[in-house]
């Protein structure tokens, strides 16, 4: 993401209030990340999301929110902040929480700031994003789980065709919630989303390098911007990012854990950031950068692809419906499912 801040990096400047928005990894790292995480599934992956049209639908959904921004004032605000968080030098958001120690709810996070007078969006939402948007996909999975089953076991067959439908039709909304939160989890592979140094570090690096490098387009005004954007564009497929990822990695831990044990990781990748920076080898694509880079990349796609099995996994056991009907009970057959299972009028 481009954070939007007209900044010279002749002299690094750094930011600790709150931020502007920004743009991440740019539209073909974006890309990269969603289509190698949709080519990393498993087999025990449902097939309607390991055709090449899913891939192809998520890899371009990948940049959805980017493209949704100046959509207007109400919309931009909840949103934005979703793409980053601000960690300053000892791990802590905003100089109050470790991510280890994030609030369940944004609204008790946002509460512990205006205690101290910082207002909400401060210092961005990233966890958030990442968690909500998986809750959400494991919710998607059940019911596409349970519908499968009740289009086959239902007792009447416009009971199995509403069923029939509603599967095609989930089939279609995972395709669009996992394309759209796959770009947040790419988010949380770049190093200045997860930093209050996002756009500079000033006292520390000092890059020799006046932006906009030479050939670049004007408004390419800070190292984010040429990092993650012309830099990336120039030297990676997804072929490269797919060749970089590691084996799948079972955390064995809930949600609220690997999220932030993922950007963590992240975030000490900063200070290694920079000084690629400094000694010019992001300027010049040299082998270091790119290596550093690729790994980043495939962080991104590997954390998205391991997230999208474990979220898989969680919807075995998931619920449906209200009141709640657990899908195990649908899968065993205990429970033979209505339409209005989903919610009776």
């Amino acid at each position: 993401m481009k954070r939007a801040a007209a900044l010279s990096l002749a002299v690094i400047i750094a930011t600790t209030s709150i931020s502007a928005p920004a743009f991440a990894w740019g539209a073909r790292g974006h890309e990269l990340i969603s289509g190698a995480a949709i080519d990393g599934l498993s087999k025990d992956i449902p097939a309607f999301l390991r055709t090449r049209a899913a891939h192809d639908q998520i890899t371009m959904l990948g940049r959805e929110p980017d493209r949704s921004r100046g959509a207007g004032k109400t919309h931009d605000w909840e949103r934005d902040p979703g793409h980053y968080i601000n960690l300053d030098d000892g791990g802590l958001a905003g100089g109050l929480f470790s991510l280890d120690e994030l609030p369940p709810g944004r609204s008790d996070f946002d509460a512990a700031y205006r205690v101290k007078d910082i207002k909400p969006p401060a210092p961005g939402y990233l966890p958030y994003a990442i968690i909500d948007g998986w809750q959400q996909i494991v919710k998607d999975f059940a019911y596409w789980r349970a519908s499968s089953v009740a289009e086959k076991n239902a007792r009447t067959k416009a009971d199995r065709d509403w069923f029939t439908a509603d599967r095609k039709l989930r089939e279609m909304i995972i395709i669009r919630d996992i394309g759209v939160w796959t770009h947040y989890v790419g988010d949380g592979s770049q190093p200045q989303h997860v930093s209050e140094h996002h756009a500079g570090w000033e006292g520390v690096f000092t890059d020799p390098m006046t932006y906009p490098p030479q050939g670049q387009p004007p408004e390419i005004k800070t190292i984010h911007n040429f990092y993650e954007g012309p830099f990336v564009k120039a030297n990676f497929k997804e072929a490269d990012v797919k060749g970089a990822m590691p084996a799948y990695r079972n955390c064995a831990c809930y949600i609220d854990k690997r999220v932030p044990d993922y950007l963590k990781a992240t975030w000490a990748e900063i200070r290694p950031l920079y000084t690629l920076v400094q000694s010019g080898d992001v300027r010049d694509a040299s082998p270091a950068a790119k290596a550093f880079t690729l790994k980043r990349l495939a962080a991104g796609a590997s954390e998205a692809r391991d997230m999208i099995e474990d979220a898989w996994k969680a919807s075995a056991s998931a619920t449906v419906g209200y009141p709640n009907i657990n899908v195990a009970d649908v899968i065993s057959g205990k429970v033979v499912l209505t339409p209005d299972s989903y919610g009776a009028d």
